[in-house]
């Protein structure tokens, strides 16, 4: 599947804010993001598979395998395997999903894998109070590349 960055990006606008993920722990980034975006701000999220989730390996494995096998697989609802979708579900957690205005922040929202070539260029900006190195002091974290591999996506 391949995907029209440069139509992705002209939906948006011109005034976003590119966010690298790398490094930095989801929930408190997710959270960061959802603020902003409620706020009215459009943001592009690149390296979503590098985003760190902290816990027990097995831990974090067993809670998310336990959210992709809720429900029936004519019914849902339904858990996403790619990293960037995990990453939007997270952040749709902590929006309004329910109501106009949360919807519209969630559209404000793109999420990539990798960073774009269309988006080389740009200054990537980095959220001081998710960074890994400066909030957590345990050894014990998991990548979401890894919990998407073991949910079974193939990509990573």
């Amino acid at each position: 599947m391949t995907v029209n960055i440069k139509r992705i990006l002209k939906q948006l606008g011109d005034d976003y804010k590119v966010i690298n993920a790398e490094g930095h722990i989801l929930g408190r980034l997710s959270s960061v993001i959802a603020k902003r975006l409620l706020n009215g701000e459009k943001i592009v999220v690149v390296n979503a598979e590098k985003a760190i989730i902290t816990g027990d390996r097995d831990m974090v494995f067993q809670r998310y395998k336990e959210k992709y096998d809720r429900g029936s697989k004519e019914k849902g609802p339904y858990f996403p395997r790619h990293p960037e979708k995990i990453f939007k579900r997270t952040v749709r957690g902590m929006l309004p999903w329910k109501s106009r205005r949360g919807r519209e922040a969630y559209r404000r929202l793109r999420v990539f894998m990798g960073v774009p070539d269309e988006l080389k260029d740009k200054e990537f900006e980095v959220v001081e109070c998710a960074l890994y190195e400066k909030v957590c002091k345990t050894d014990k974290f998991v990548t979401l590349a890894e919990v998407s591999r073991y949910l079974g996506f193939r990509g990573v």
